[in-house]
């Protein structure tokens, strides 16, 4: 079922209390298993636990919940598949994940679905998703190619001196519910591509998404135990998945409280590691920037998708010479972003994941009016789905300025010149990514290179993707890169060989 036939089919009833643009199309139940060397799986104590629809709380998937018991049954089905994979060939692995690309653009509809009653994403993000998503695979496919070695010359006459790459061996990935389908396919195919099985734990919101993942590989040509998936609570089983002997690699997107601490796991156990945290992230607004431009990328990159995305701007910071031109443009901007049903494409607004997400954001705003913040717009709900909020005179003391809240929900802050800006963005909690608009570009490089994190942006919104960049921030934003420019170092290991006839 494609996007047209639910506005076709389904109703939309405009309801007073908690969901005005509830969809009534009667989802079934989906009830979901782990997936364990090529089959479906239940746990062995038959433990489940269920998700529901952003939107409006209906029930959505009963998924099986892992013990160790499956933690260790996966991994074991890993390494028994780690002798086998290393030794396919590059047109084996690269024509898996070029397959597994054009299988997810043929179920493109259904993943639509999925991505909007799973996370309640928008159609309009859902198919940027997907898109997205299709590239990454695309660009990984080429990394079995990318696996070169080197030969050096030697001082023993006669010898042949080289050195190869290798798969590591089993890498572990876990993945959060805002881009399931972009975090499920980077993590997984790089590992793929590279030659190393993967055993993969989903966050617990998206179960019926990371299945669709899991059988579109297998549809790919993925040979069994390559890709292992468990369903599960992080808190209970990720230091047994992180800490196992049979993991050689750790790959994680996701707080910055649970990225610390399986750093410090991998760190005991002699693993590699990637992490791409979140961050409260800056946009800085020149005295001579293009407004329109401005204020268009900053309540894009500030709201997409309710702002629970890593890359969302959390912070504004303009010079004070066009700050009230500015805020009264982003408001305006900002309380005219359509709120509709999910399937409707100018839909830009959806609802929070769930009901903690709700509480927690509507604590950040309390927390700042009470510490004197002021709120040009928002404040206020229309069912699960908060209006987007601008808050001004934020300072330091509030939460909001000191941890990433994954909400619509963004600040402003009045600079006196660049100088002042850059110091205001680096006094931040972190920045996993930055912007600036301005028109004088030696003032913007200077920026470019004096903001401390990994990835800036110039005259675009923070929200920005490329599978072939080196993707990620600086501690305590990430540690590693993600992207087909540094993969090739984190997935495989090198092992010299001398050979003398």
């Amino acid at each position: 079922m494609n996007a047209d036939s639910i506005r076709k089919d389904a109703h939309f009833r405009r309801c007073p209390a908690s969901h005005p643009y509830r969809i009534e199309t009667h989802v079934p139940l989906h009830h979901i298993q782990h997936w364990i060397a090529g089959q479906a799986v239940k746990s062995a104590d038959n433990a489940t636990a269920s998700t529901q629809r952003p939107e409006d709380n209906e029930p959505y998937a009963k998924a099986c919940a892992a013990s160790t018991c499956e933690v260790e049954a996966a991994v074991a089905a890993a390494q028994d598949a780690v002798e086998s994979f290393r030794q396919t060939s590059p047109d084996q692995r690269e024509s898996i994940l070029l397959n597994a690309a054009k299988l997810i653009q043929q179920r493109s509809d259904a993943i639509t679905e999925i991505l909007i009653d799973e996370i309640g994403s928008p159609i309009s993000k859902a198919k940027l998703e997907i898109a997205i998503s299709i590239g990454i695979l695309k660009a990984h496919a080429s990394l079995p190619r990318r696996m070169t070695g080197r030969t050096y010359p030697d001082d023993q006459t006669g010898r042949l001196s080289f050195a190869k790459r290798q798969p590591l061996g089993v890498v572990a990935g876990i993945t959060p519910f805002n881009v399931p389908l972009i975090k499920g396919v980077k993590h997984s195919s790089v590992a793929l591509a590279t030659g190393n099985p993967f055993v993969w734990l989903p966050s617990q919101q998206t179960p019926v998404l990371a299945n669709a993942l899991a059988e579109i590989y297998s549809a790919a040509g993925l040979p069994e135990g390559a890709l292992n998936m468990i369903h599960g609570d992080g808190k209970q089983i990720g230091d047994a998945l992180t800490s196992h002997p049979g993991v050689r690699m750790v790959s994680f997107t996701g707080s910055a409280a649970v990225g610390k601490h399986i750093q410090a796991v991998c760190g005991q156990h002699g693993k590699r590691l990637t992490l791409e945290l979140g961050g409260s992230n800056a946009l800085i607004v020149l005295a001579d920037a293009d407004l329109d431009a401005a204020v268009h990328a900053a309540a894009l990159g500030s709201f997409l998708y309710q702002g629970q995305i890593c890359l969302a701007t959390s912070r504004i910071i303009v010079h004070q010479a066009v700050a009230v031109e500015f805020r009264d443009k982003l408001v305006a901007k900002a309380n005219a972003l359509p709120y509709g049903p999910l399937t409707d494409p100018s839909t830009v607004i959806g609802p929070l994941i769930n009901q903690a997400s709700k509480a927690s954001a509507q604590q950040a705003i309390d927390d700042a009016m009470a510490n004197g913040a002021t709120v040009e717009c928002g404040n206020r709900w229309t069912g699960n789905r908060l209006h987007p909020t601008i808050l001004s005179q934020v300072n330091a003391s509030m939460r909001i300025a000191q941890a990433e809240v994954f909400a619509p929900i963004v600040s402003l802050q009045t600079a006196d010149d660049s100088e002042h800006a850059l110091q205001l963005a680096n006094a931040g909690p972190g920045m996993l990514v930055a912007a600036v608009f301005g028109s004088n570009l030696q003032q913007v490089f200077a920026l470019t290179d004096q903001l401390e994190t990994g990835m800036v942006h110039v005259n675009q919104m923070t929200i920005q993707q490329d599978p072939m960049v080196p993707f990620g921030g600086e501690p305590p934003t990430g540690f590693g890169r993600e992207g087909v420019e540094t993969a090739i170092d984190d997935y495989t290991t090198w092992k010299w060989v001398t050979v003398k006839p």
